[in-house]
């Protein structure tokens, strides 16, 4: 998953990214939709159920780059782009989520601190965790 540092992936997309992963896991169980088997199930079948979904890998890709990059020095280009803030006003509608906006969420899901960063070996155990799905997710 190349590049997956700097994705950041819209709600919508990332429903369909893990409805194509799960369709992948059902053809390759020759399971039908038509016989009603749970996902659980499917996942069980194939020997992947502990293992993170795509979305984890690439939620964790994201968090170590941002551990990697607010450890750089001040003067190097992708920290200076990191925190740099646009100074044009947004368009009108419904406001796109950032990248730094996906990273504090992901930060949230897996319970890490603000300035955990520092050491790294922390952050690298606290990345590597799996983020912890909401209620209403589980019951899907």
């Amino acid at each position: 998953m190349y590049g997956a540092e700097v994705w950041q992936i819209p709600t919508r997309e990332m429903n369909k990214i893990l409805s194509t992963e799960m369709d992948v896991l059902r053809r390759s169980a020759r399971k039908s939709r038509i016989r009603r088997i749970k996902n659980e199930h499917i996942k069980e079948i194939m020997g992947v159920k502990e293992k993170p979904d795509i979305i984890d890998i690439t939620e964790r890709k994201r968090l170590q780059w941002y551990g990697h990059v607010k450890r750089m020095q001040e003067e190097r280009l992708p920290k200076l782009i990191m925190e740099w803030i646009p100074g044009k006003r947004r368009k009108r509608g419904h406001r796109r989520k950032t990248w730094i906006e996906g990273v504090q969420a992901a930060m949230k899901t897996r319970h890490l601190e603000a300035d955990q960063w520092l050491n790294r070996k922390e952050w690298c155990l606290g990345s590597g965790r799996r983020r912890q799905l909401s209620q209403d997710r589980k019951d899907r």
